[in-house]
């Protein structure tokens, strides 16, 4: 038994599969794990969440900020673009079925030596709290409110983590770390805004979320995708896997037990 852990996939399933094949994947007997964005962008959205789903088991999914987008368009609330090419998850027969599949995967997921997220764990909390504030929103998603919530996630406030934190507010910023986060100021505030490698920013305000001196320490290494603009990234007891397949980069997948990666180029399209 192999447990494999893969970064963005953003509808580039032809690469997926190629990785796949490669480590001669078995679903009876290895897990994929995948660090979320499953759609988008890339030009097999519809195809990727189909065979993730059919998977079952064998694979555990986190939502990335692309999959909420998609479950905010599928409610009216934003359009489909036509860069992001899932208007045939929108078309097809089983959209309802797949949306309602995507929608109860949860935002955190947990190894007995790793946990998994899409953009990262927000420097203020402990693994307790990670596990809870998680646990708040999978709970939002999954009931009959999950509309109301998707509505209301889109905002850059509050950026700074407090525990009295309530409603909305604290939806959003759970939301924000878990699926948006990459750059913080030294005070632990989330920027929302950067998206650049960290190697060619010149303010001194704003570091990566993993390399904040008072980051709290977690018992295990955090495993996320995301930020395609690392180009992969190892240490601070932190994995970022995202190495930008869908902008002409690679699929990036990890075999835990032997920390060995596997690598696929973009294919021409």
């Amino acid at each position: 038994m192999a447990t494999y852990i893969v970064g963005d996939i953003q509808g580039c399933l032809d690469e997926l599969k190629y990785l796949l094949n490669t480590v001669q994947f078995n679903p009876s007997q290895d897990k994929l794990w995948l660090a979320g964005d499953l759609v988008a962008r890339g030009p097999q959205s519809l195809e990727t969440l189909r065979f993730i789903k059919q998977l079952g088991d064998s694979a555990q999914v986190v939502l990335g900020n692309h999959d909420l987008h998609l479950l905010a368009v599928s409610l009216g609330i934003h359009r489909v673009k036509d860069k992001d090419k899932t208007a045939a998850i929108f078309a097809a027969e089983d959209c309802d079925e797949l949306l309602e599949w995507l929608r109860h995967q949860p935002l955190l997921a947990e190894h007995p030596e790793f946990v998994m997220c899409h953009a990262g764990i927000s420097p203020q909390w402990d693994l307790t709290t990670a596990r809870q504030c998680a646990n708040e929103i999978e709970q939002l998603l999954q009931s009959e409110d999950w509309p109301w919530l998707i509505e209301h996630m889109y905002a850059n406030q509050p950026d700074f983590w407090e525990s009295e934190l309530q409603g909305i507010d604290r939806y959003r910023y759970i939301i924000n770390a878990y699926t948006r986060m990459r750059f913080c100021f030294a005070d632990g505030r989330l920027d929302m805004e950067c998206k650049l490698p960290p190697k060619i920013i010149k303010s001194e305000e704003l570091v990566p979320w993993f390399e904040l001196p008072n980051r709290i320490k977690l018992e295990k290494t955090v495993l996320f995708g995301h930020w395609a603009a690392l180009e992969g990234y190892d240490g601070n007891e932190v994995i970022g896997l995202d190495t930008g397949c869908v902008w002409g980069g690679s699929l990036t997948m990890l075999r835990w037990e032997d920390k060995q990666y596997f690598v696929q180029q973009a294919l021409e399209r």
